[in-house]
């Protein structure tokens, strides 16, 4: 998967896509243009957790799936049913834009983990990085293939980043921002995903995301402990 110019989105190529990010719909029925956001494999020991926004799924919520390389209605990776969401106490109470992060759980297909089914997961940075290069992939709501972007990460405030990125419309929200990506590899840390102010952002150009601090790391080690 190519960087892009910085700050400007690209389509992706069904040979360019990567199999660790896919889209979030709420059930089982996979049909085009029924994706409502962006989720990323995250390693982890068992292989079955994945990062997102906090305002793409409910904590209760059994019937969401997560469908990795996602394109025009297919699902070459499989469907992969979450079983457990892991949000902050201060989201589910208040929505408080700070904590708008959340992972999930997906139950194993015919004995395989998802890490084994995609390739492995990014790592998960939670070091309270404010400023990156990173790349975002996500899918756009309005269409059935997904969207890459390479831009410069940077502090919004003490506890949210902001990047410049065009095209990154609804159904992107839960993006990761990776940083130190490796395109060959498909590697990388994730420092954040698109939510938090104004749930991402009320134009398509400028994104943002909590900073990934203590709460981010606590949050995915019960969803890894699973």
């Amino acid at each position: 998967m190519p960087l892009t110019t910085t700050g400007q989105s690209q389509i992706l190529t069904a040979s360019q896509q990567t199999a660790k990010v896919g889209a979030i719909f709420s059930s089982s029925t996979i049909t085009p243009g029924n994706h409502h956001c962006t989720a990323s494999v995250v390693d982890s020991p068992a292989g079955d957790v994945i990062v997102t926004a906090a305002h793409c799924l409910n904590a209760g919520q059994t019937t969401a799936v997560f469908v990795p390389g996602y394109r025009d209605g297919s699902a070459p990776d499989g469907v992969w049913h979450i079983t457990r969401v892991l949000e902050n106490s201060a989201w589910t109470g208040d929505g408080d834009q700070d904590d708008d992060v959340a992972f999930a759980v997906v139950a194993p297909q015919n004995g395989r983990s998802l890490e084994s089914a995609v390739g492995g997961g990014y790592t998960l940075s939670t070091s309270g990085t404010t400023a990156a290069t990173v790349q975002l992939t996500g899918y756009p709501s309005a269409t059935d293939e997904p969207i890459t972007c390479t831009g410069d990460a940077a502090a919004f405030s003490q506890t949210q980043l902001v990047i410049d990125c065009t095209a990154f419309t609804g159904g992107t929200s839960g993006s990761a921002w990776i940083a130190g990506y490796d395109a060959d590899a498909d590697a990388g840390s994730i420092i954040g995903v698109i939510g938090g102010y104004q749930q991402g952002g009320d134009t398509a150009d400028v994104s943002y995301s909590i900073v990934f601090g203590s709460g981010t790391q606590a949050l995915y080690e019960q969803a890894a402990s699973q």
